[in-house]
């Protein structure tokens, strides 16, 4: 038994041997490689912990793409080691596919890098030039459409390191016309989203930081407008995302569109028993009492002494007066909170006053019937 161990450990120095000598050259090579991929290493980390320690004494904070970067660039490097490893190491007949696998492994990482570096500085410039617009609703757009052409640039350059997508490419071009009626269908609607961003951004119905109301039924503030997509933050603070191609055909109010100046309706209802004219004058007076209330006349109605909130009987209706007050303010974000305060302000001031708003009314009739005794009668 022992002397079976004792030939193993001899065969196989004897082998290791004979494999230091036919391959003493590659393995001082691989050693070199080794050394400089370790010490790409730790240049790499040292390098990016430089570059975040900058960063933060400038204030940012997002460090997604520069440990992506680094990510990539460290990938390659074990890639490359991997290749050269396999290259010196193996049989001369395998060389020829392993250097075209290094090479083909080496321009995708390349076109990785390049790419994740270019959409980096890009997105770098645009978020400084967004940093000092007041309304940077162009530039956003612009920043979205820069990342996608390097994108796609990037992945045009990938797969040229494949010569069978020519030849994939070629051969499904031999049914052009229902490829293309397929991709036509297909590509419609993200198509219509993108020109319907471009119409957005050339036309400018809405910007970012606008107020706008959908259709009479979603208001809320545009936050950014991307190519396929516009999203807004509606009141209850959710984000909601609309389709670029959908928003171009609504209906769209924009509170920031011209004049910011917004007129709110006051509505009350009070009874036929109550004194129209008391109610009118206390719908007036709070109403021209609250701090969020402008004064919109012209000259000529402060000339003709038009009221500085105009207040009108507006129908007569089954069983209340409908009163309506026009009360103007600012900007539209300032409306609902000064309707809420003065409908709760001038009902304190009705119930002082006794006017009656009214609520419905239900008269109960009972009637006394005599209850008439029923036999009951069994049947055999």
């Amino acid at each position: 038994m022992i002397t079976f161990v004792v030939i193993r450990i001899l065969l196989i120095f004897y082998l290791m041997n004979e494999f230091f000598t036919n391959h003493t050259e590659n393995i001082y090579i691989l050693i070199g490689v080794t050394i400089i991929c370790v010490f790409l290493f730790i240049a790499l980390n040292k390098v990016s912990k430089r570059i975040e320690k900058k960063a933060i004494e400038k204030g940012y904070s997002d460090f997604a793409n520069l440990n992506l970067i680094n990510k990539i660039i460290k990938i390659g490097i074990v890639l490359f080691y991997l290749f050269m490893v396999a290259y010196l190491l193996a049989d001369q007949s395998e060389f020829n596919i392993i250097a075209i696998n290094i090479k083909k492994t080496s321009y995708l990482t390349l076109v990785f890098i390049i790419t994740s570096v270019g959409y980096t500085v890009s997105n770098t410039l645009f978020n400084r030039i967004i940093k000092r617009k007041d309304n940077p609703t162009t530039v956003k757009f612009l920043k979205y459409v820069a990342a996608f052409i390097i994108i796609v640039i990037g992945i045009a350059f990938a797969a040229m390191a494949f010569p069978s997508l020519k030849s994939i490419a070629s051969t499904a071009l031999g049914g052009a016309g229902i490829i293309a009626a397929i991709i036509g269908l297909a590509s419609q609607e993200a198509l219509a989203n993108i020109i319907g961003g471009f119409f957005i951004i050339m036309f400018k119905p809405f910007q970012i930081y606008d107020t706008i109301k959908i259709s009479n039924e979603m208001v809320g503030t545009v936050m950014d407008i991307t190519l396929r997509h516009t999203i807004i933050k509606d009141y209850n603070n959710k984000m909601i995302v609309v389709p670029n191609a959908i928003i171009n055909k609504e209906k769209i109010a924009n509170y920031n569109l011209g004049d910011k100046k917004y007129c709110q309706y006051i509505e009350l209802s009070i009874s036929y028993d109550s004194d129209v004219d008391l109610a009118k004058k206390i719908i007036q007076e709070d109403c021209e009492k609250h701090p969020s209330n402008i004064d919109n006349r012209t000259k000529v109605d402060k000339l003709n002494n038009v009221p500085k909130v105009r207040v009108r009987v507006i129908s007569l209706e089954d069983s209340h007066v409908a009163i309506r007050a026009w009360v103007w303010t600012s900007e539209f974000g300032l409306a609902f909170d000064m309707k809420c305060d003065l409908l709760e302000s001038i009902k304190k001031r009705f119930d002082k006053e006794g006017i009656e708003i009214p609520f419905p009314y239900r008269t109960i009739i009972t009637k006394n019937m005599n209850t008439i005794p029923v036999q009951n009668e069994s049947i055999n």
